[in-house]
């Protein structure tokens, strides 16, 4: 049983900068292609990053790119997203994923991964 427990979010302001931290309890982190999406009320869900095990094959969505950066830290059994240049519109819920079996071409797409985190809530204030 893989659990995925997320931290960092909170309250910033436009502009500001968050980083969130996703700890998996599975010692194997380096099998998994790791990601994050982001879900807030009223809207789709998204997919904003992902990173394959060794690195090599990196996702970022459109709305996103530039400003965030995605990392994996295998020995410590966590993934990364560094947030920058935060906006009102990034407010969402952003959950941890992870999958064991995800192409490349396909690290983006949400229903490909097999666990999810609980979430943490980014709040952007105008």
């Amino acid at each position: 049983q893989v659990q995925l427990v997320e931290s960092g979010g909170g309250l910033v302001q436009d502009g500001g900068s968050l980083r969130l931290s996703c700890a998996v309890s599975d010692r194997t982190i380096g099998r998994y292609v790791m990601g994050w999406s982001r879900q807030a009320p009223g809207k789709e869900r998204e997919f904003v990053a992902a990173i394959s095990w060794s690195a090599g094959n990196i996702y970022y969505s459109d709305s996103v790119k530039g400003r965030f950066t995605i990392s994996r830290d295998n020995a410590a059994n966590t993934v990364y997203l560094q947030m920058n240049s935060l906006k009102p519109e990034d407010t969402a819920v952003y959950y941890c994923a992870a999958g064991a079996r995800i192409a490349p071409m396909t690290l983006g797409v949400a229903r490909e991964y097999d666990y999810w985190g609980q979430g943490t809530q980014v709040t952007v204030s105008s």
